[in-house]
């Protein structure tokens, strides 16, 4: 470090500050003025909401017995396009922010001042300060971002995930760095999670047994029974359905909201996108076509002289299969474990979420929420996006582009 860096906190500053109604050329404006003082910029922060500015330039001072000048010069400016200005003398630069800093993402629809105002106190109760605060979406929900430094992630995501159903948003702590850009590979769940249905119930219902099916199916997510034998148990229920009754259900089966805008999104960012399922081959491998999935594996129905036989066949998709797919597909597409993102709402999904560098439980399970990294509990797939730091703007933006 040279003597130079050491010494900055003796170095006399000027905070200016410029607020009022949002026009073109104001920063342009305030550094010409500023120019003519021989000032350097140490920070500069600007932030516009609902048309109204604040412009908060941070220089080093004036040569001797300029001050003054500068003063009135800025506060000239300033009146003469109908804004205010603040100027605050002090020493050196802005504090340095604290060992551990994390980027907390809180969602909410609605999100309510009461809740803001709980995560706020909840990071200053573990010894966290928030640095900045920035609206990533404000539709299908408000999604915001708060940087904090000064304590680590894992105790501040313990402290605020605890409490967040309580307060009605769903909160997301990870570390802040390079490597949550890094994250590569996503992969997800699919019946409850990429699709609305359960593919097996959709079997179920045209041999006439859904809801026979669909008490087995709940009990199994739930973690009441084992996921193979439950699988088997539903599957047999199929035994003697026509082959047809394929592409049928495939002609039914319903994508979650925001699921093609977060492929898509993901897709145009470089990342790979896979999926697990407990379900079926027959229905994943089409969606692998439909929405350009790099990674697809589930179940396979076996089919013998065009009727279901009432078995599957090859290996089981199950709890630990999920998780071994994950770390096949991460090695795959050449990312570490660290950087995945593991998507799901079952118990079945448990490993992978915990497997991955940030599990995701989407409309999950209770356990399932608490096991999880993080929990998104809105019915919007893209949300996942707000968790990476893609906003609603990049997104809507590169849509635009692409249908220009």
């Amino acid at each position: 470090m040279s003597a130079s860096q050491t010494s900055t906190s003796d170095v006399p500053t000027l905070l200016v500050k410029i607020f009022g109604k949002d026009k073109p050329g104001i920063t342009a404006g305030l550094f010409d003025t500023l120019a003519a003082y021989s000032v350097d910029v140490v920070d500069i922060e600007q932030v516009v909401t609902r048309g109204r500015m604040v412009l908060c330039a941070l220089v080093t001072a004036p040569p001797s017995g300029l001050e003054g000048d500068l003063r009135a010069t800025v506060h000239s400016w300033a009146e003469s396009i109908k804004m205010q200005a603040e100027i605050i003398s002090g020493l050196g630069d802005n504090r340095p922010r604290g060992l551990g800093r994390s980027l907390v993402t809180v969602l909410g629809h609605p999100l309510t001042a009461e809740a803001t105002a709980a995560v706020a106190a909840k990071i200053t109760k573990v010894g966290g300060n928030i640095d900045r605060i920035f609206r990533l979406a404000k539709y299908p929900v408000t999604a915001v971002e708060f940087a904090v430094s000064g304590v680590e992630t894992s105790p501040l995501r313990t402290a605020l995930v605890t409490d967040a159903a309580a307060l009605g948003v769903d909160v997301a702590v990870v570390a802040a760095g390079l490597h949550r850009r890094a994250q590569r590979l996503i992969v997800m769940d699919v019946d409850s999670t990429l699709i609305q249905d359960e593919v097996i119930e959709l079997f179920a219902a045209h041999a006439g047994c859904e809801d026979e099916v669909a008490e087995v199916t709940a009990a199994a997510m739930s973690g009441e029974l084992d996921f193979e034998q439950s699988l088997h148990a539903r599957v047999a229920l199929l035994e003697g359905l026509d082959a047809s009754v394929v592409d049928k259900v495939r002609s039914e089966v319903r994508l979650t909201p925001g699921a093609r805008t977060l492929i898509r999104t993901l897709k145009r960012l470089g990342y790979q996108v896979g999926v697990v399922s407990g379900g079926f081959t027959q229905v994943t491998d089409d969606l692998r076509e439909r929405l350009g999935l790099d990674f697809a594996q589930a179940n396979t129905l076996e089919i013998v002289d065009g009727k279901l036989t009432g078995k599957v066949t090859g290996e089981i998709v199950d709890r630990a299969g999920k998780a071994r797919l994950l770390r096949r597909f991460a090695a795959e597409a050449g990312v570490p474990l660290a950087q995945t993102v593991a998507i799901g709402d079952g118990a079945n999904d448990l490993d992978m979420l915990n497997a991955a560098g940030l599990g995701v439980a989407f409309n999950a399970k209770p356990m399932v929420r608490e096991a999880a990294h993080t929990a998104v509990n809105v019915p919007f797939l893209d949300t996942v996006l707000y968790l990476l730091g893609v906003t609603r703007e990049e997104v809507e933006a590169a849509d635009m582009h692409e249908e220009i």
